[in-house]
């Protein structure tokens, strides 16, 4: 059977051929009961539309891509980038799009490759993971007419993004430790040239205010949101007797946990911890660990969705959508 044309489908919904490219390519000027009974034709007879040709038609290729700038080098050990990755992929199979995923070893191969990404012409828009405010490769594709999404707070005005509330939630680590009566609260923080490092400090700072609480520097660690790095952090502070700890990632807490013990002392007895993730590895810790979950596949899935309202308006202005987080009791704090 020969393969059915955009005119074939016209003429048997009785419409131009014109008005089916319109429907295929979602365009608003179509009137709903045109669009459903060209849909109804589409659906019967199975026809599939030429992806080069609607290429042309729409001037879209139908592929976006997922930009992960360098030093992220515990990328497929950590869970976060895994659910990211995988809600990044569920949004573009929702818009029939491909993604193409962009990893860089290096800040070179970073410059190296970026022109690619900006100028190669093979993708409708681009989401970069936040992981520096500022980051250059972001800044250079901000420059030009690429659609682009970020994923956390870019620190670049006029790029909209998707996040979510870590200063709330790190607030909420402070108040529900001092509403347990704990005294000495230490932090665990990731590295503070990140946007979620910055936002996590501040927002436990914030919540030790609210109760005319201070976190002193020698009840400050930092690490790189890894479990090795919080076991680290873990040993500077207990020399000056925390009696309980927000970590900033899961990795962090799980680290600051096995360090406690080592040190042959007990959680939460002698010291409380508290997470911020909740992927389910925290689950099976021992104790099992309290945590602020955080949802991350669908941050990934949004900022498809935000940068396919992109695609077909670049004129509305779009403002970032920061979504909520839950704090998880569990027996470690």
């Amino acid at each position: 059977m020969a393969r059915l044309t955009l005119e074939d489908v016209g003429a048997l919904a009785g419409v131009s051929r014109s008005t089916v490219s319109r429907v295929i390519n979602n365009e608003s000027s179509v009137r709903p009961e045109v669009r459903a009974r060209v849909e109804a034709v589409i659906s019967q007879t199975g026809y599939a539309p030429n992806a080069a040709a609607r290429s042309l038609a729409s001037n879209r290729t139908g592929v976006i891509g997922l930009v992960i700038p360098s030093h992220v080098s515990n990328l497929f050990e950590d869970p976060y980038f895994a659910r990211l990755i995988q809600g990044v992929t569920l949004g573009a199979k929702q818009i029939s799009s491909t993604l193409t995923l962009f990893l860089f070893e290096s800040e070179e191969e970073e410059r190296e490759v970026s022109p690619r990404v900006v100028e190669s012409g093979f993708l409708d828009g681009v989401i970069v993971t936040a992981t520096r405010p500022g980051n250059s490769l972001m800044r250079k594709i901000a420059s030009t007419d690429l659609p682009l999404v970020a994923i956390g707070r870019p620190g670049i005005d006029g790029v909209p993004y998707v996040d979510v509330d870590n200063r709330a939630g790190a607030f909420q680590a402070a108040t529900f430790l001092r509403e347990h009566g704990y005294e000495r609260c230490g932090y665990i923080g990731g590295p503070l040239n990140t946007s979620t490092g910055e936002d996590r400090l501040a927002g436990f700072i914030d919540g030790l205010a609210e109760f005319n609480s201070a976190l002193p520097n020698d009840l400050r660690a930092f690490g790189d949101f890894s479990e090795p790095s919080g076991y680290d952090a873990m040993s500077e502070l207990l020399d000056h007797s925390p009696d309980a700890i927000f970590a900033a990632s899961d990795g962090m807490a799980l680290g600051a946990i096995r360090r406690i013990h080592d040190a042959g002392l007990s959680v939460p007895d002698d010291i409380a911890v508290i997470g911020f993730d909740g992927f389910t590895l925290g689950e099976a810790s021992e104790p099992s660990l309290t945590t602020l979950e955080q949802p991350v596949s669908a941050t990934g899935s949004l900022a498809v969705e935000l940068l396919h309202k992109m695609l077909g308006d670049r004129s509305t202005p779009f403002t970032p959508s920061v979504l909520p987080v839950q704090l998880i009791r569990r027996a470690s704090a």
